[in-house]
C-alpha cells in the first residue's frame, strides 16, 4: 500500500482528494493536515511515502514544510505539491526545496492516481513543458542565469550535457534517444550518471541546475 499524507487548508478539498485515493486499491490516506507545520511533525510521526502538499497554507508554507520533510533524508516521504500555477509564484521555490514535483489542483483523478504512484516509486512527476514555463518565470527575467559555483558541470561528459540540455528543454526519454539516436535505456542510464555525478535527487533538479547555469537560458531555448 501506498501510504499517502494531505497536506492543505481547504478541508473540501483534502476530502476530495481523500475519497479519490481510497477508492484506489493500491493506496491509503494515513493523516490530513491543514497547515505546513502540522504537515511536517506528521510526516515524521506518519512516516508516508507521499505527502500531497499545498503551497498555500497559514502560518508554515508548503515550501517551508517540504524543505523539513525532505531534509530529515533521502529515505524520508516524497513530496508531490498541488498548486493552481497561475496564481502560485512558490513551486519553483518547492521544487528546490526537495519536491519530486507538482500537479494542477483540477488534475482528473485516473492523473492524480497516476502521479502519486510515479512519487512512491521515486520518479519525478512533473509536466515538462510546464516546468520550463515554471523556470523562466522565476530564474532572471533579462535571461541572466543564477549562478551556482558549487556545481561542477565540468563533471558531466559531452554526451551528457546534450541529454542534460534536452531534459531541460522539455524532451521525454523517448524523445531524447530519437534526437540523438540513441536508445531509451542508453539514455536512461545518462541520466542516472548525471544525477549522480552532479548530487541530484531527480529529473526535476536536474532541469532547474540547468536553467541556473546557463546551459538553457529561458526564452531563448
Amino acid at each position: 500500500m501506498i501510504r499517502v499524507l494531505l497536506a492543505d487548508d481547504q478541508v473540501l478539498l483534502r476530502e476530495g482528494v481523500r475519497m479519490i485515493l481510497e477508492n484506489a486499491e493500491d493506496m491509503e490516506v494515513v493523516g490530513e493536515a491543514g497547515d505546513g507545520a502540522r504537515a511536517a511533525a506528521l510526516a515524521a510521526e506518519l512516516a508516508p511515502d507521499v505527502v500531497l502538499m499545498d503551497i498555500r497554507m497559514p502560518d508554515v508554507d508548503g515550501v517551508e514544510a517540504t524543505r523539513l520533510i525532505r531534509g530529515a533524508g533521502p529515505d524520508g516521504p516524497k513530496v508531490l505539491v498541488l498548486t493552481t500555477f497561475d496564481l502560485d509564484e512558490y513551486v519553483y521555490a518547492a521544487l528546490r526545496a526537495g519536491a519530486c514535483g507538482f500537479l494542477l489542483k483540477d488534475t482528473l483523478a485516473p492523473d492524480l492516481l497516476s502521479a502519486v504512484r510515479a512519487v512512491a516509486r521515486g520518479d519525478a512527476m512533473v509536466a515538462p513543458a510546464v516546468t520550463r514555463r515554471l523556470i523562466e518565470r522565476h530564474i532572471g527575467s533579462d535571461g541572466d542565469p543564477l549562478p551556482r559555483p558549487d556545481i561542477e558541470l565540468s563533471a558531466l561528459t559531452g554526451r551528457e550535457r546534450e541529454v542534460l540540455v534536452l531534459v531541460a528543454r522539455g524532451l521525454s526519454n523517448t524523445e531524447i534517444a530519437g534526437r540523438l539516436f540513441l536508445t531509451e535505456g542508453t539514455v536512461k542510464g545518462h541520466m542516472s550518471r548525471i544525477l549522480a555525478k552532479l548530487g541530484l535527487r531527480d529529473r526535476v533538479q536536474a532541469v532547474v541546475l540547468a536553467y541556473e547555469c546557463g546551459l538553457v537560458r529561458p526564452g531563448l531555448d
